[in-house]
């Protein structure tokens, strides 16, 4: 595989248009398309995930849509070794390949690479959860503090993912995870070129008000009252659906849940955005551009 091989990256915030950009590319450049999205992996939610429709993907190969059960274990470190198989695949016909997705670590994990971590037995991934749910999110804080203080500085305290996944780490290899990261980036055999869409922040959050509206209108609600049943499995555990859960629990009524999933995604952005400014390769494309399209083939 040479450099002339090319990926192009569009990512984002949610919201910002990455779908249709990312398609319009992949049909100009007779390519596929990667997803990079962790939620739409799951084939039981299109909406809440906001995944490519049927049409969309009609107009070019996804990868990586709608291929996991809820109930399917999936990481990041597993996305990284699926993408750069998948993409020597297409590299193999073709000098073009398109990742499109706001999984920013499911970004990093392809184009910088993910530490070599102990793969997690299924007795250790059960007792951390185990702790989650009987000690709650306190407990596994308290378990990380005593086993990786270092890592305990600097996680997102409020994120239980990234906590489990941590305790997982120091559990199944017996030292702190944080002496596991190397932060060191692989090398690729292909060029990487980066694009997101600069929005003015509130025209963002008012796209993503929208968009909410537009879920509920799609059937969101219905989506939700499907996989209700399954709302403890970690796959679940995202924005839009912990939201329309406390509706249905009673702990809301729909009017506020809609508020409050509306908010939390314009979180989730502001998460995201922080993320990506701080990556100096990525390029910034004007949303009110007649064709972002040719901006970025030119630049290939």
């Amino acid at each position: 595989m040479g450099k002339e091989k090319t990926l192009i990256v569009v990512t984002g915030p949610t919201a910002s248009g990455k779908t249709a950009l990312a398609i319009e590319l992949a049909r100009r450049l007779k390519c596929e398309i990667i997803s990079a999205d962790s939620r739409q992996l799951f084939h039981d939610l299109p909406i809440g995930t906001a995944a490519p429709t049927p049409e969309e993907q009609a107009q070019a190969v996804h990868h990586f849509v709608g291929t996991l059960n809820l109930t399917d274990y999936y990481s990041a470190a597993q996305f990284e070794a699926d993408a750069l198989g998948v993409l020597d695949e297409l590299f193999a016909k073709g000098d073009y390949a398109v990742m499109c997705g706001g999984s920013m670590m499911y970004v990093d994990a392809v184009t910088r690479g993910i530490d070599d971590l102990p793969t997690v037995a299924d007795d250790v991934r059960r007792e951390a959860y185990a702790i989650l749910e009987t000690e709650g999110i306190e407990g596994v804080r308290a378990r990380l503090r005593e086993l990786d203080p270092v890592y305990y500085g600097e996680v997102d305290l409020n994120n239980h993912k990234r906590l489990v996944h941590a305790l997982e780490i120091c559990m199944q290899a017996g030292v702190p995870y944080s002496s596991l990261r190397t932060g060191r980036v692989k090398q690729r055999p292909f060029r990487i070129v980066k694009v997101a869409f600069d929005y003015p922040r509130e025209e963002l959050f008012d796209r993503i008000n929208r968009r909410v509206d537009a879920m509920l209108a799609s059937g969101f609600i219905e989506e939700v009252k499907r996989v209700y049943p399954h709302r403890e499995l970690n796959s679940l555990n995202t924005v839009g659906y912990k939201e329309m859960f406390a509706w249905l629990d009673g702990k809301w009524d729909l009017a506020t849940a809609t508020a409050r999933m509306a908010k939390n995604t314009r979180v989730y952005a502001k998460k995201q955005l922080t993320w990506l400014k701080r990556d100096p390769d990525v390029v910034w494309l004007d949303p009110h551009s007649s064709s972002p399209a040719d901006e970025v083939v030119a630049m290939l």
